[in-house]
Formats: structure tokens, C-alpha cells, sequence
């Protein structure tokens, strides 16, 4: 395997658990947080690719916005302007999972980015809130380039920031779809699969599988 010279990071699912805006959620949508959650999420992720897919490009930040609407509609139907803007705001405060200040701390010798579908509008403050914004070397967005991961020139994009050859990075990401778009761009990939999922049946399996971010480590 060759020498790893980038730990590139993956934001959404990644070192921050999406799901952690469900309890807000439920606040403000009794019993239904848990299912606005999951299809904001689910809607966030679909609305991406069909903006990539149809050259209609809107940033991250729409993106999620009008996910949201939709996912509380299905679930809720009605709401305000007040609503929104509270989960919009909590989208900024998701809490990282356990594992990632104690990762990021034994790569710190590391060179080491975060690269995400994410606009620095909702990247810069959430990981500066989560008191890790400067661990990093580099923060790279799509947004910079307005081409949505998995395409293949987000993650030359994201090679050209960093300056090593393709084969030197080691990509991780919680989302599979992620996994096989930067594999089969030519970096080495670490799945990090929280949630115990099949591997995607497209022929383009992850150099590595592990259930946290501690397993690179390992």
C-alpha cells in the first residue's frame, strides 16, 4: 500500500452525527423528530444529485433548506418561518461522534482536511464550534468549484488543494455513495460504516471497512 500523505475527512455522517438535530426536531414536531431527521437527511443527499445531475446548482446550505421543508411537510404538514430557521440554526451545532477529537489528535502530525458537498457557511461554524475548525490543514468545499461529490472533478478538485498524487490519500467517508465516487476516482478510501451496511454492489469496494474513525488508526 502506498504511503498515506493526506487523511481527508469526510463532514456529514462522518465526524458529525446528522441524526443529532432529531431531538430539536421533536421539539418543535412532537413524536415525529426521529422521521423529519431521517428524511431531511435522505432528501439533503437525493436533492444534491439531482442539482449535479440537471446543472441546476443551489449551495449546501439551500440544499438542506429545501430538504427540510419537504421532509416536514410529508411528516407534519404544516409550518413557520420561525420553525425553520431553529433547525436550520441546530445544523450549525450537530454534535461530532465520540471517536473524532481522539483521531484527529493522533493524526495531528497528519496532513489532514475536511472535504464536504458542505458551504463554508455551514462548515466554517460548525466546525469551529465543535473545537476543530484548526486540527485541519485544509477545508475544501464543492462549493469552490460548485460540483457536488461523487463527480470526478470534485475530488480532482479536492487533489489539486492538497498536492499529493491520488494514490497518497487516504478518503473517509460514513456515506458509501462517497466512498465509491473518491474510489473510483483513484483514492485509497476507508468506509467508515456506522450503521453495519451492506457494501454498494457497484464493483468498487473500499480499501478498508471500520465500524468508527478509530479504525484507521488500527
Amino acid at each position: 500500500m502506498t504511503k498515506i500523505k493526506a487523511y481527508v475527512f469526510d463532514v456529514y455522517g462522518t465526524l458529525f452525527d446528522v441524526h443529532s438535530v432529531s431531538r430539536a426536531c421533536d421539539e418543535l414536531f412532537p413524536n415525529q423528530g426521529i422521521a423529519i431527521s431521517q428524511t431531511w437527511r435522505q432528501k439533503q443527499i437525493e436533492y444534491s444529485f439531482l442539482r449535479q445531475l440537471t446543472g441546476n446548482y443551489k449551495d449546501f446550505f439551500a440544499v438542506t433548506k429545501d430538504s427540510l421543508r419537504y421532509a416536514i411537510q410529508l411528516h407534519c404538514g404544516d409550518y413557520n418561518d420561525s420553525q425553520l430557521k431553529k433547525l436550520l440554526e441546530k445544523y450549525l451545532t450537530l454534535n461530532t461522534f465520540p471517536e473524532v477529537i481522539e483521531v484527529l489528535d493522533q493524526l495531528r502530525e497528519s496532513k489532514l482536511a475536511v472535504f464536504s458537498n458542505g458551504s463554508h457557511q455551514m462548515l466554517d461554524p460548525l466546525l469551529k464550534q465543535a473545537a476543530i475548525y484548526n486540527k485541519f490543514n485544509h477545508i475544501i468545499s464543492v462549493d469552490e468549484i460548485k460540483q457536488y461529490k461523487p463527480t470526478s472533478e470534485s475530488y480532482q478538485y479536492c487533489l489539486n488543494t492538497l498536492k499529493v498524487n491520488k494514490e497518497e490519500v487516504l478518503f473517509m467517508s460514513s456515506n458509501g455513495w462517497d466512498i465509491t465516487g473518491a474510489k473510483s476516482f483513484g483514492f485509497q478510501t476507508a468506509w467508515i460504516n456506522r450503521n453495519k451496511l451492506p457494501v454498494e454492489q457497484l464493483q468498487l469496494e473500499p480499501d478498508a471497512i471500520c465500524n468508527d474513525l478509530r479504525g484507521i488508526i488500527d
